[in-house]
């Protein structure tokens, strides 16, 4: 699998899927997950309503994977997965690291070839980006998939340069 970082808007990425950072309401919110919200416009929202008013009534738990249309994104589907908050008191990695494995689950399910992921719970979720970076490239390095290209997204210099030492130069940057 080709591994690239990319510095910029997650929403402009031309992809089979594009990866949500989403909260468990599935509803839109902030930071990434507003935006693919309100750049894929509302057949994004309908369909993650019909999930809440199907199988995900109570919410999509932290590590899972689901996926919608991209309504007008330059993607074919959005995976929308919950990170988990950062916690002092409990190591939450796995759950982190389960996003990333889903999503590349869900990837495969759908036929996708090229994946694109934010930095999931590093924004309001307070997870340290250097301690994500290092979960995310060793969950998507380990991870068994048909994906043939993985990019990690980062919206600013400083998550982009924790991605670059995370990763050591074994991975492109675009």
């Amino acid at each position: 699998m080709d591994i690239r970082l990319v510095l910029g808007d997650i929403t402009e990425q031309r992809v089979d899927a594009l990866v949500n950072a989403a909260n468990s309401s599935l509803l839109g919110g902030g930071g990434v997950d507003g935006a693919i919200h309100r750049r894929g416009g509302p057949e994004i929202l309908a369909e993650c309503r019909a999930l809440r008013a199907g199988r995900y009534g109570g919410g999509l738990p932290v590590g899972q994977a689901v996926a919608t249309t991209a309504g007008r994104l330059p993607a074919r589907w959005v995976i929308h997965t919950v990170g988990p908050v950062y916690s002092l008191r409990e190591d939450r990695s796995a759950l982190l690291a389960s996003c990333h494995v889903e999503a590349l689950r869900v990837a495969d399910e759908l036929g996708a070839r090229s994946v694109a992921f934010p930095a999931i719970s590093t924004g309001a979720y307070g997870w340290p980006v250097e301690a994500a970076a290092r979960i995310a490239l060793g969950a998507v390095r380990n991870t068994p998939t048909n994906v043939e290209y993985v990019s990690f997204v980062l919206f600013d210099t400083r998550a982009y340069a924790a991605f670059a030492e995370a990763c050591q130069g074994t991975v492109k940057e675009a």
